[in-house]
């Protein structure tokens, strides 16, 4: 299966903007998100994805359509300042879930950026917390530290350059 991730360009801000809406409806069963006076879900960092370097939006393509997105920072655990690369968002179209993109595309991203990553799931999504497990686990070999915080299960690894292994 042949699975594109590529990097959303300024010019498709609206293409992000049109597939958060999904995402967000997706989210909204477990957690409340906002809408403005359009009826249109918010998400107010989503033009930080092109100013802000620490940022990075990708879509996930299949068969050269869009099926899902990825928004990834590069964020800073608060205690110890240790750098780790974010899996801020990641949505996959339901038509296109449950057949292996989500997984290979979440291990595409993985590959692009080798260091320490997090990957966060709240704890009221059910159906995430599986796919994370069984995901990083495999991409991992299991080398992953999981904790739980009130809100959320956190998965922590570290992605290994392919060029060195």
């Amino acid at each position: 299966m042949t699975i594109n991730i590529r990097h959303a360009q300024a010019a498709e801000q609206d293409v992000v903007a049109n597939l958060l809406q999904c995402y967000l409806h997706d989210f909204s069963e477990f957690t409340p998100v906002p809408m403005d006076s359009r009826g249109r879900f918010s998400y107010p960092y989503l033009g930080h994805y092109w100013h802000d370097p620490q940022r990075f939006p990708f879509f996930v393509e299949h068969k050269n359509q869009i099926v899902g997105l990825a928004l990834l920072r590069q964020d800073k655990e608060p205690a110890t300042g240790k750098q780790h690369m974010d899996m801020t968002e990641f949505f996959i179209l339901r038509a296109h879930r449950r057949c292996g993109i989500g997984r290979g595309a979440a291990r595409a991203l993985f590959c692009l950026f080798p260091g320490p990553w997090q990957v966060r799931v709240m704890r009221a999504n059910q159906a995430a917390y599986p796919f994370w497990q069984a995901c990083i686990g495999d991409h991992t070999g299991g080398h992953y530290v999981e904790t739980t915080e009130p809100r959320a299960r956190v998965f922590n690894f570290d992605q290994v350059n392919q060029s060195s292994t």
